[in-house]
């Protein structure tokens, strides 16, 4: 049981540091909201009362803390540099290389994803929920603004690094919450990557992402799925409810005609458009390891439970 007071207390302040970091146009502002958000959370993911909740709430905290630390030395010596505090003033370019470093630490995406999937794998569905989709607001928004400053050779490196990471670490996970922390770092590196030539079009990436997982997780939450094995089970007493999952997961992979295909299909687009094949077709390649996962999920749905 907990206290209704700090319920609301807590759930403010999540709402507040996002919304406060995203409407601020100086970086000691979107800090704190950051801050703010992040110390909210932390009883959220260390409500169960086990080791492995106790361990995820540590990582989360020392991650988040080091990638705060960095956003502060960045925008510090971006100060010390042109005299000036405004987000979309950040010139130096020490200081955009660290600031793009932080965010993607804070919300998971390769170089720095390690602990995406151990935190996740350590809190309830609900919490995981939390931090595939909300937590990562406030950083994006941040990439967005400072977007134009950006080196695009950074983005698109960690975009790259963040598909393939998220396509390979899924394959071999049988604990579906890990399975969505790849699915989320795969589809944060589509984001990256496309931020850099169309920030507009890796706002609605991300977007659609969110839309996609949060029934996920509502019906994973709902049935009590935590495992692949637990998943082919649920199919004889919740069959619309496992089929939706499937559908879902194929939609998340990107595979036509689901929306998930849709940005994809757009950031490739871009980056043919823009000259930029050996990167698509790189890109392709990911998309294919990350189906993977995503099809065996379907194909133990689908083929192995369901009545011949």
């Amino acid at each position: 049981y907990i206290n209704p007071t700090s319920i609301t207390i807590i759930t403010l302040s999540i709402i507040m540091g996002t919304i406060m970091t995203m409407s601020s146009s100086n970086w000691l502002m979107a800090w704190i909201g950051l801050e703010l958000n992040m110390l909210a959370i932390l009883p959220i993911i260390s409500k169960p009362k086990t080791t492995r909740a106790s361990e995820a709430t540590i990582k989360y905290f020392l991650t988040q803390a080091i990638a705060s630390a960095m956003m502060l030395l960045s925008s510090t010596t971006n100060a010390w540099q042109t005299g000036s505090w405004d987000i979309l003033e950040l010139k130096n370019k020490f200081s955009t290389t660290i600031m793009t470093l932080s965010l993607t630490m804070k919300m998971g995406a390769a170089p720095i994803h390690f602990w995406l999937p151990e935190v996740l794998q350590g809190t309830t569905l609900q919490t995981a929920l939390l931090i595939t989709t909300w937590q990562k607001l406030a950083p994006i928004s941040l990439m967005y603004m400072i977007s134009n400053n950006i080196q695009p050779a950074l983005l698109m490196s960690a975009g790259i690094l963040s598909m393939i990471v998220g396509g390979l670490g899924g394959i071999n996970q049988t604990q579906l919450r890990k399975t969505m922390a790849y699915s989320s770092i795969n589809n944060l590196g589509w984001t990256i990557m496309i931020m850099a030539l169309s920030p507009n079009l890796a706002v609605m990436n991300i977007f659609i992402y969110m839309i996609m997982t949060t029934p996920i997780f509502l019906m994973m939450t709902s049935t009590s799925t935590k495992t692949l094995q637990n998943l082919t089970t649920t199919w004889t007493t919740s069959t619309a409810t496992t089929l939706s999952i499937a559908l879902l997961m194929l939609s998340t992979s990107g595979l036509p005609p689901f929306t998930g295909f849709m940005p994809k299909m757009l950031a490739l687009n871009e980056l043919i458009t823009q000259k930029l094949t050996t990167l698509a077709t790189l890109a392709i390649m990911t998309s294919l390891v990350s189906l993977l996962f995503y099809l065996r999920v379907t194909y133990l749905i689908m083929v192995l439970t369901s009545p011949m």
